[in-house]
């Protein structure tokens, strides 16, 4: 699989308690993880894919984390290849909020899909799903994302193996019933891989990872001063990490 770049919009949606929207964009690229590209040397400071953003050990690469999570999930793909939608590092700087992983067997069925979320304290957790042929499953939510709300309820995820479009949608439903609070999507174009590509990309989005970083931290004062208060952070374990 050669790699891409999707141009993307992504939107966040919350209804309760409070109503807020807000959408911005970037970029991200979808990989091989056993053919990472490596742009020429002039254009390294706008990609970087580093173990140390991905579940598992920073001393392994990020095919050998995943495999590893995988095995301890009773998951194997022998001769199977993993796909990573992502962004990487640009300028050292990174903010991943979610990066999504295909995992395919060997005859080229999807095994596996891993949603791998990234909350604003540092913190990560990687959720396992058995997708249906649409992409979809629905999965417990484990991890503190926004302060606004607590671990509880579950996460519907929309996540469809990308082609010529993008469109990945996360969906909080407390206590397994229809209400949607909180819904996040991620939308774009596939273009195909260049060093030209890359750099309007890297124009059109400039440091894109930290941008979005800071718009998601002025949404929350934004919301901490309109009333709203965070819940407790619970403790988390980090996969891989001892």
């Amino acid at each position: 699989m050669s790699p891409a770049l999707y141009e993307v919009g992504i939107e966040h949606v919350r209804t309760e308690p409070l109503r807020n929207a807000f959408h911005y964009g970037g970029y991200q690229w979808l990989v091989d993880l056993d053919a990472i590209p490596r742009p020429p040397w002039p254009l390294r400071w706008l990609v970087a894919f580093d173990p140390r953003d991905h579940l598992g050990r920073p001393d392994r690469g990020i095919r050998e984390n995943v495999d590893a999570f995988l095995a301890a999930h009773d998951v194997a793909l022998p001769g199977g290849r993993i796909v990573m939608l992502s962004q990487p590092r640009v300028l050292g700087y990174v903010f991943n909020p979610l990066t999504v992983f295909w995992c395919y067997a060997s005859d080229g069925t999807l095994a596996c899909t891993l949603a791998e979320v990234h909350n604003t304290y540092g913190q990560r957790h990687c959720y396992l799903l058995r997708t249906d042929e649409r992409g979809r499953a629905a999965t417990a939510k484990e991890f503190y994302v926004s302060p606004f709300f607590p671990v509880a309820g579950e996460y519907r995820m929309t996540l469809p193996e990308p082609d010529d479009r993008l469109d990945v949608t996360i969906a909080l439903h407390p206590d397994g019933d229809a209400a949607r609070p909180f819904v996040a999507r991620m939308h774009g174009r596939r273009i195909a891989y260049s060093s030209g590509a890359l750099l309007r990309l890297a124009t059109r989005h400039p440091v894109a990872p930290l941008l979005g970083a800071l718009r998601i931290r002025r949404q929350g004062i934004a919301l901490w001063r309109r009333g709203l208060r965070p819940f407790p952070r619970p403790d988390h374990h980090q996969e891989g990490v001892s």
